[in-house]
């Protein structure tokens, strides 16, 4: 199993202490930060714009991988990648040229990043694999945090990785939505190297850093080398 990495979603935390949750997570190892980026349009909830990602930006070293949850993406990927976003993931449903978006992105020094909503088949970006740097595998609806993983996502995921394997690609396989410290394994196991931890990162019942170590416990466990 490749080495896997983890992204904490900030959709549920406290942004009102931006700073000192960052520092929490980073003590945990985390990887990426993730950053939820919601119009009410393409979803109905707002959470926040480019202003935010430069804030997160000025606290962190770590990749910001943020996901544009938004109509018209091509309208803002220059203001998020000038805030400072380093993985910049649209959504397949919302881009009628997906190739011309992609190297929109990747022109300004960003990865390109493709999200598929649960119902969206692989075939959406099956010809624009080559040029994608991670595809993003939503495990749940898109909008809300907290949600339990949908189980053909499993299968979606390991479809996925079947097909970048035989065009020898090395793309990431991002898992957003519902990833939990019993399913986390499976989820890599399936081919997902980079997991969203939202609700099981950032609640009521222990530290961030706590539930951080507790998830990277969970992967370690089903494969020692992670």
């Amino acid at each position: 199993m490749p080495v896997i990495k983890i992204a904490p979603s900030f959709l549920t935390a406290d942004l009102g202490h931006i700073a000192d949750e960052v520092r929490a997570v980073e003590a945990a190892g985390a990887d990426y930060l993730h950053l939820d980026v919601m119009d009410g349009h393409f979803v109905p909830p707002i959470s926040f714009g480019a202003i935010v990602i430069e804030a997160f930006n000025k606290v962190t070293e770590l990749p910001l991988d943020v996901h544009l949850m938004i109509e018209r993406p091509e309208r803002q990927v220059e203001s998020f990648v000038e805030a400072g976003a380093d993985i910049l993931n649209v959504h397949a449903e919302v881009c009628e040229d997906l190739p011309t978006i992609i190297a929109q992105i990747k022109a300004l020094g960003c990865r390109a990043g493709v999200a598929l909503n649960p119902e969206t088949a692989i075939s959406a970006v099956e010809g624009s694999l080559a040029e994608i740097d991670q595809v993003l595998v939503m495990g749940v609806n898109p909008g809300w945090g907290g949600q339990g993983l949908i189980p053909e996502t499993i299968g979606k995921i390991r479809d996925l990785r079947a097909k970048l394997n035989e065009r020898g690609l090395r793309t990431d396989i991002e898992i957003d939505g519902g990833v939990k410290v019993h399913n986390a394994a499976e989820c890599a196991a399936a081919g997902a190297n980079v997991l969203v931890a939202g609700s099981v990162v950032f609640n009521k019942d222990a530290s961030a850093a706590d539930n951080m170590r507790d998830l990277r416990a969970a992967l370690a466990a089903a494969d020692p080398e992670t």
